[in-house]
C-alpha cells in the first residue's frame, strides 16, 4: 500500500516539480497542501508557496518518460549544472 508513488522530482531555487501517483482515497490537493504546510513551517516562514498547483494527466509510458526527463533536465536548462545527475535536489542525482 502507498499514499504516494514518486516517479521523479526536482527542487529548484524558485519552484518544485514532482511527478507522482496518488493512492485511491487521497487527493493531490491533500498531498500538495501537506508539503506546502510542513515545508513553510520548517523554513520558519509564512506564505512561501503560491496558492495553486499545476497538474497534468500522464497518457502512457512514453509520456511518463518524457515528463521525467523534462523534470530532471530543469537544472540543466536553468544553467545550474551540466548534467541532471549533478543536481543534488533531484531524483536524478547520483551522489
Amino acid at each position: 500500500d502507498y499514499v504516494l508513488r514518486v516517479y521523479g522530482y526536482v527542487v529548484m531555487p524558485d519552484h518544485v516539480h514532482v511527478l507522482c501517483a496518488v493512492a485511491p482515497g487521497w487527493t493531490l490537493g491533500q498531498i500538495v497542501g501537506g508539503w506546502k504546510s510542513v515545508s513553510a513551517r520548517r523554513m520558519g516562514r509564512g506564505a512561501v508557496w503560491q496558492r495553486e498547483y499545476w497538474d497534468r494527466y500522464i497518457r502512457d509510458e512514453r509520456h511518463l518518460e518524457v515528463v521525467v526527463d523534462y523534470i530532471h533536465h530543469n537544472p540543466v536548462r536553468a544553467g545550474l549544472v551540466k548534467e541532471p545527475s549533478e543536481w543534488r535536489w533531484s531524483s536524478a542525482w547520483r551522489g
